[in-house]
């Protein structure tokens, strides 16, 4: 075959389909199939960060679900995409390496002549990730197809031979006039407890992030910020308070939390079960405390002061299903505060589950809030309510009148009709009009927090948050709403149907 001829075969090879190629090499000849090694290894580092950090490293470099995540921010910014992209994940899960250093190596292998810059905490740690990249295209630069320009060799700044190419290392804070970039990888911008602590380092943070980071972005570039929690205010809290609709967010803590979880996992799954399992996981929370625990590993920071709510009020009367199972429950009811009304935070519907014992102690059984449509929040208030066989849904009635238990009246016919109602009567629709002020209808039910007497029945970790943070003149959220209606409903004994007392339907006969 006459060398142009075999150029083109090879060339044709590339892009035949994986299954295609295994054919054709497994019946190659010894020479012809070595070429097709080579090719395929070629194949492989175009493909993603991860997959050439195999090829270069036989396949010693970590791998993980997780990084593939990351891999893929960085193939869509290759393809030409411009992206501004948050992920949050705890530390020691390989974030830095596939983020400050593997993906910006395999970035300028598919973009030679782009720019990267990567920015860190401090200068020192920005530059050791700029000398890795550097001594990576120093040894595998025939393999890479990139070079070092002769002469720009340093570790915080090297241009690549050939192009306008190359990167640039800079700690937060430095100053980074008259350097470009079409890539900038933020990771780690927050040191430690005591800098994401203290609001002047903060503030520092967020003005060199707009008055020099941004103002370095070619038209048309990425922006890739990889990040632990640290604080409510940190810089991943700030962009989420100021222009979160700009990016896309991707949040992983150490156990799932979520039925939307960015990989797909089941509640309270591991992020990294090979390395970090449940019980390594259990070990770190005992070992670093609940605070470290939620803002680092499960990327939900807590505040140095609480609000009305306290932490301790809540982890120190939680109880586990197990536990509950042995209670002898009352009432059961759904609390439902719907979006748009009062609160402009999180644009949520609340859907909060509570129950009440005979004891007169009150339970958070489940919360399946979310940003639902009117149909849909109606379909899963009800559907929760007949999963937990709830004798009524409470929902607030300020702002959509007759208009929600409408909503839910319409979503339970359509229950029946997909015969999925189990056969129970509706639960009572209870509208509440919340005539008081947020302090006033809050304060009682975080007394009966701090007396110990209502217990969360596993961790829901979002609607904590919220409560715990929440201050008299903020807007509440509308997961704590739903829950503070619900618990109202059950703690005051001046509501209908409160206490052990039947209904005239008799709706309550049988509950244990």
């Amino acid at each position: 075959m006459a060398r142009a001829d075999e150029a083109a075969v090879l060339e044709h090879y590339r892009t035949l389909p994986a299954q295609r190629r295994r054919e054709i090499a497994a019946a190659s000849s010894p020479d012809l199939r070595a070429r097709l090694v080579r090719i395929e290894r070629e194949l492989a580092m175009d493909r993603s960060p991860g997959a050439m950090a195999a090829v270069l490293t036989d396949g010693r470099e970590m791998q993980a679900p997780h990084l593939g995540l990351i891999d893929a921010a960085f193939e869509q910014v290759a393809a030409g995409k411009p992206t501004r992209l948050m992920l949050t994940m705890p530390p020691r899960h390989g974030k830095s390496r596939r983020a400050a250093r593997w993906a910006p190596l395999w970035y300028l292998r598919r973009r030679p002549e782009h720019r990267v810059m990567i920015a860190s905490y401090s200068s020192d740690l920005a530059d050791d990730h700029g000398r890795w990249i550097r001594d990576a295209i120093l040894t595998h630069g025939p393999q890479l197809g990139i070079s070092l320009r002769g002469g720009s060799t340093a570790a915080n700044r090297f241009d690549l031979a050939g192009t306008e190419g190359g990167a640039v290392a800079a700690g937060v804070g430095g100053g980074l006039t008259g350097k470009g970039a079409h890539l900038a990888v933020v990771d780690d911008p927050i040191k430690d407890a005591a800098e994401a602590a203290s609001p002047t380092m903060r503030k520092r943070l967020w003005d060199w992030w707009q008055a020099v980071l941004l103002t370095r972005i070619e038209p048309g570039g990425s922006v890739i910020l990889i990040q632990t929690r640290w604080d409510v205010d940190d810089l991943a809290g700030r962009i989420l308070a100021e222009e979160s609709d700009r990016w896309t967010v991707i949040d992983l803590p150490a156990l799932a939390l979520s039925q939307d979880d960015a990989l797909g996992r089941q509640l309270g799954a591991p992020l990294w079960p090979e390395r970090y399992d449940a019980d390594a996981l259990a070990e770190i929370r005992r070992s670093v405390g609940e605070r470290v625990w939620w803002s680092l590993y499960m990327q939900l920071p807590r505040p140095q002061e609480g609000g009305v709510w306290q932490w301790t009020w809540i982890t120190e009367n939680r109880i586990s299903p197990a536990q509950l199972r042995g209670t002898d429950l009352a009432r059961i009811i759904v609390a439902v505060d719907p979006a748009g009304g009062e609160s402009a935070v999180g644009d949520e519907t609340g859907i909060v589950a509570a129950a009440r014992d005979r004891d007169g102690h009150l339970y958070v059984l489940d919360d399946r809030s979310g940003n639902r449509g009117a149909d849909a929040w109606g379909r899963e208030a009800c559907l929760l309510a007949i999963q937990l066989r709830a004798d009524a849904i409470v929902v607030e009635s300020n702002f959509g009148g007759d208009m929600s238990t409408q909503i839910l009246h319409q979503a339970w016919q359509e229950l029946q009709r997909e015969q999925r109602t189990e056969n129970m009567l509706m639960p009572a629709v209870l509208p509440v009009t919340a005539k008081q002020g947020k302090r006033l209808r809050a304060e009682p039910i975080a007394q009966l927090y701090e007396q110990g007497r209502v217990h969360h029945v596993g961790e829901w970790a979002t609607l904590e948050q919220q409560m715990v943070t929440w201050v008299a003149g903020m807007d509440s959220p509308d997961r704590m709403d739903a829950a503070v209606h619900g618990l109202t409903q059950l703690a005051d004994p001046g509501q209908v149907g409160t206490g052990a007392t039947s209904y005239g339907d008799g709706r309550l006969s049988g509950r244990r």
